[in-house]
């Protein structure tokens, strides 16, 4: 079924199960205007919405499955039949149109949120798989709460849809619960017992609730999924999704995985800051390859390794993922090299007297002011008269 066993999928939903974090709604144009983003990103599948939860959702998969034409566009449905002829008639204008219908797999979704038997979910979920397969040809099946699902029952889900017609089975870690290698061996467990395995891709979905969301996909990558779900900036329900930059670029980063995307890395910041700003959900500073800090060096040490040797301490360069530039951020932990980096941008050429008097009074100056701007270091030079 895949031209390439080593392409890896990227599913986005952004705009699905992203935009469900409270007062992240998004208007249709918002959403268009990702959409196209993540189109020229080159995500190979955008779930739009879930046609059926409101008229917005359902016109806001019409509108972008009208103006996006690379990607599929995929609605989300429960495994009932309104749901699915509403994704149906939503997807009409969509070139590449997907489906992606499921219901719980876990014993505990099945007695709490179901009230119902395995036997009767079983039914049910080949069941919406053949009713949608009459209206798209491309079926998504996700198994919800896989994470915590028996693995004999789950093997015998999955091996079901894909006989009714399911051309990817999603696995998801729906509440984050798994560790990386039991969501691994999970991955690999199906791929080796279900015997119909090779008509569907497996995808990966993992939330972020222990903070393994990332891990997790990783290793059901390494394990034989060939499609990963996740969103830009890792935004989603509780803790969030699975960020899909992050695992691109460990894909990238890790060649010994033998995996790659066709995601254009060089536009990964833009669309982070335009989802950040469409959704008025800042990006905490710290966050992985697109935070305000991924690429800013502020202790001495690292400082003066980095302007040795940038791959002291980069193993992205800030281009790749179109980062204007790394930083060297002056605190009172940074050193010598890093205000003699700095002084010399400025163009100020010290010896090492003067550059030691100038540190000592940078010191001084950082203990009493946290933002260290170029005109405080021209008044570190110019107030004791050392000149250009």
């Amino acid at each position: 079924m895949l031209h390439d066993p080593n392409r890896v999928y990227v599913f986005d939903t952004t705009l699905r199960d992203g935009e469900q974090v409270p007062g992240c709604q998004l208007t249709t144009p918002e959403k268009i205007e990702i959409a196209r983003e993540l189109e020229a990103l080159g995500v190979d599948i955008i779930e739009a919405g879930f046609p059926i939860s409101s008229p917005g959702d359902f016109q806001s998969v019409v509108e972008i499955s009208k103006a996006v034409k690379e990607p599929t566009v995929c609605a989300l449905t429960r495994a009932n039949k309104g749901d699915i002829d509403s994704a149906i008639e939503a997807l009409k204008y969509a070139k590449h149109p997907r489906i992606h219908t499921g219901i719980g797999s876990s014993d505990m979704h099945i007695k709490y949120k179901f009230n119902s038997t395995r036997e009767e979910i079983l039914e049910r979920a080949v069941e919406a798989v053949k009713y949608a397969k009459r209206g798209v040809e491309d079926i998504e099946f996700y198994a919800e709460d896989a994470g915590r699902a028996d693995i004999e029952y789950l093997a015998k889900m999955i091996e079901a849809v894909i006989a009714a017609g399911a051309t990817v089975v999603n696995i998801p870690d729906t509440n984050g619960y798994c560790l990386p290698n039991q969501y691994g061996d999970k991955i690999r467990f199906l791929k080796e017992n279900v015997k119909n395995i090779d008509k569907a891709i497996i995808s990966v979905h993992c939330h972020n609730d222990l903070g393994l969301a990332t891990a997790n996909s990783i290793q059901g990558l390494a394990n034989g999924a060939r499609q990963v779900e996740g969103t830009i900036n890792g935004i989603g329900e509780r803790a969030g999704n699975t960020s899909i930059e992050e695992v691109v670029m460990i894909l990238k980063t890790h060649h010994s995985l033998g995996l790659h995307t066709n995601i254009q890395t060089q536009r990964i910041y833009d669309i982070s800051r335009m989802v950040s700003t469409q959704m008025r959900m800042p990006v905490q500073p710290n966050k992985a390859i697109v935070g305000s800090n991924a690429f800013a060096h502020s202790s001495g040490i690292h400082q003066d390794g980095f302007l040795k040797m940038r791959e002291n301490y980069e193993i992205i360069k800030p281009a790749d993922v179109g980062f204007p530039n790394a930083s060297i951020v002056l605190t009172a932990r940074s050193g010598r090299a890093a205000l003699n980096h700095h002084l010399e941008r400025l163009g100020y050429k010290l010896d090492k007297e003067e550059l030691a008097e100038a540190y000592h009074r940078f010191l001084t100056l950082a203990d009493s002011k946290l933002d260290i701007q170029d005109e405080d270091l021209h008044g570190l030079v110019v107030n004791k008269l050392v000149s250009k």
